[in-house]
């Protein structure tokens, strides 16, 4: 990149730090030793929800994980986000961070920026992990998506958010965790609504669905078994295109598989991401 970059402290967050790239300030953490592991949240989300995983898997990976660009603490770019821009943010700073080649994983959004980035830069990624992602949308899907890409944009983001919660979680999570949701709130109510917007239509209007097959490096996939949006069809559709893939489907899962279920994601990662068949670098 020929845009002047920088790093600094960020004394307000748990071992984060910022790196700057031209305009655009990104919010990331470092932290566990061993092989490196790039981590990438969904929309609307920041670097904390990894937390529960990576705190599981950091005897093991040197874990990067950063706030998206309009997300959390990093800068709130205004206007219209493409996924090449994410792209260029998680390799400039899985450069600084001295990640030659590393792992790979993403969810939901994270897992479409991780599609991308394993299809144009192949050559970096030693294994991919796909989590509650989406490829191969129906007619019917992409509709439903469009629909809710309309309310956001519309700036319908507070009916948005409640319809997702049941979407995301199970109810009995929710009543077990009130003092969770409360932040999960709090902390959706923090996001800029015109960057949310700008994201989602990111993760509504892409699809590699039809690229899947030119992924060469090990691969997994899992998602929620009741995971409305990134559902096992997807999954499936994904394991299917993907030659020599893992597939799992977590029972009785919604969609945030990071926040209600980071045992059995850590347990799934340290599994796949420790294995050394079928590596080509």
């Amino acid at each position: 990149m020929g845009a002047a970059i920088q790093a600094a402290r960020a004394p307000q967050q748990h071992g984060a730090t910022s790196l700057t790239i031209g305009d655009v300030t990104l919010n990331y953490r470092l932290q566990g030793s061993g092989t490196p592991l790039v981590c990438i949240h969904g929309v609307g989300s920041y670097l904390e929800a990894w937390e529960g995983v990576a705190e599981r898997l950091a005897d093991q990976f040197r874990i990067l994980t950063f706030d998206l660009r309009g997300h959390g603490r990093s800068t709130k770019v205004q206007g219209r986000y493409e996924i090449d821009d994410f792209v260029g943010d998680a390799l400039a700073l899985a450069d600084h961070a001295g990640f030659e080649t590393f792992h790979l994983a993403g969810f939901s959004l994270g897992g479409l920026i991780a599609q991308r980035l394993a299809l144009t830069h192949q050559e970096r990624i030693r294994r991919l992990v796909l989590l509650a992602t989406v490829a191969g949308r129906t007619e019917d899907e992409r509709a439903r998506v469009a629909a809710r890409l309309a309310a956001l944009q519309a700036g319908d983001r507070g009916s948005h958010y409640d319809a997702s919660l049941s979407r995301w979680l199970t109810e009995d999570f929710q009543a077990r965790n009130p003092e969770l949701i409360a932040m999960l709130r709090r902390r959706n109510a923090e996001n800029d609504p015109e960057c949310y917007a700008a994201a989602y239509r990111v993760l509504a209007q892409t699809d590699f669905g039809g690229l899947l097959d030119q992924i060469r490096v090990p691969v997994l996939v899992a998602t929620g078994e009741e995971d409305a949006a990134s559902n096992p069809r997807m999954a499936r559709y994904m394991h299917e295109r993907i030659g020599g893939s893992e597939l799992h489907i977590l029972p009785g899962m919604r969609h945030s598989i990071l926040t209600e279920a980071p045992e059995q994601v850590a347990a799934l990662m340290r599994g796949f991401l420790g294995s050394r068949s079928g590596d080509t670098r």
